[in-house]
């Protein structure tokens, strides 16, 4: 089958966390990687690849691309372990997110620091 015209292939963004090179103090920290996503893009869904579990006494983390916790609302450490896990897009309307300027993938490490943890976030957007 091929492409009907006037239609777009989706598109993705790879954004990486390791404690060992980003650090894991209380902050907002914009992920490394192929990390662009343009205005007006609609991401539609992605996962979350965690390598090394997070550690923290008490620590959260969020992800976000247009506002606080849009990717991931704020999770514990503990819900941070080895294996994929969702984000809030998922594929539905209600849950897509839309950019309204250029933006990069960020956490948001909030209430205690974090000691450990390595993962990639892929999101696909239109």
């Amino acid at each position: 089958m091929g492409i009907i015209e006037g239609t777009t292939r989706p598109k993705s963004v790879q954004a990486d966390y390791d404690f060992a090179v980003d650090g894991g103090a209380v902050s907002t920290i914009t992920l490394r990687g192929d990390n662009t996503i343009p205005a007006g893009a609609v991401i539609t869904g992605g996962y979350i690849d965690v390598e090394t579990a997070c550690a923290s006494a008490t620590g959260t983390i969020a992800i976000q691309a247009e506002g606080a916790g849009d990717i991931l609302a704020a999770t514990a450490q503990a819900g941070l372990t080895t294996g994929r896990k969702s984000v809030v897009p998922a594929g539905t309307g209600a849950t897509s997110v839309k950019t309204t300027v250029t933006r990069s993938v960020q956490i948001v490490i909030a209430t205690a620091a974090f000691t450990a943890g390595k993962f990639r976030i892929v999101l696909f957007y239109k």
